[in-house]
């Protein structure tokens, strides 16, 4: 697993990307039977949309990423917010094997991948990942709605046409949001001997053009970025195809894929 989401990127990341409303935790917590006395591990964890809010819900959180700068700006931010519980790893899907040896077999409730499994080998990470769960706990695959230039909308429409004109061929990925990629996290689960249970929460939420824009640039690896001025320009060309509108109404799917183990 390598990202490149360094620097800036790492900056719009925290900046721009959607957190997780309270349904969402309540669905993981119940999935794997969370509680105080569990540690989670949230692997790509990024700037810790996810790991934050777990770690009101459990014992103790794991962030784990290859990106040290996603790893500083989730750091401040959990001393920012008086999160004590929350420890952050430098690390990738290939050293989750190392965990079971650091914190011992059958620890762990549940190990988290929000929107990051693309980046991962889904067979090896989830057989490596078996002997380090306690019974009942298991692995969530977390996708937290469509890209926004994918969308089924105008303003996703026009912010597609707008990212095209800048990067000067069409856009067309999904991040593995899309059905195919789900079926292949279900496939995997499975094929690991895990029990699949899928939920989803779904609730409409404002999306300024400003987190529209960051967002966008929050995709790309930090080598990708565009100059200042680019950006600059791009987000002009938004602003002038949404019609001056400065916030949209977003529809997020956030789907919660969960493979657990034992009865």
């Amino acid at each position: 697993m390598a990202t490149g989401f360094g620097g800036e990127v790492a900056t719009y990341y925290a900046r721009h990307r959607r957190g997780y409303p309270p349904e969402v935790l309540d669905a993981l917590a119940a999935a794997f039977r969370l509680g105080g006395d569990d540690t989670v591990v949230d692997l790509g964890c990024g700037t810790g949309q996810l790991s934050l809010p777990l770690a009101d819900r459990v014992g103790a959180v794991i962030g784990m990423d290859p990106e040290p700068d996603m790893l500083a700006i989730a750091r401040r931010t959990a001393l920012d917010q008086g999160t004590a519980n929350a420890t952050w790893v430098l690390g990738s899907d290939s050293d989750v094997p190392a965990l079971s040896r650091l914190f011992g077999g059958g620890t762990v409730g549940a190990l988290t991948v929000a929107v990051a499994v693309h980046f991962m080998d889904r067979d090896t990470l989830f057989e490596a990942t078996r002997p380090l769960l306690r019974p009942s706990g298991g692995i969530a695959i977390v996708t937290n709605g469509e890209p926004l230039w994918t969308q089924d909308t105008e303003w996703s429409l026009a912010l597609r046409g707008c990212l095209e004109r800048m990067l000067g061929h069409s856009v067309t990925g999904r991040c593995q949001t899309d059905e195919d990629g789900r079926r292949r996290n279900r496939e995997a689960l499975v094929r690991a001997g895990y029990r699949y249970e899928e939920t989803s929460v779904q609730y409409d939420a404002p999306l300024t053009v400003d987190d529209m824009v960051g967002g966008v640039f929050s995709a790309m690896s930090a080598e990708r970025l565009p100059s200042s001025g680019e950006r600059a320009a791009f987000a002009a060309d938004v602003r002038d195809a949404l019609g001056g509108v400065d916030v949209v109404t977003e529809r997020v799917t956030v789907r919660l894929q969960c493979g657990i183990l034992g009865l």
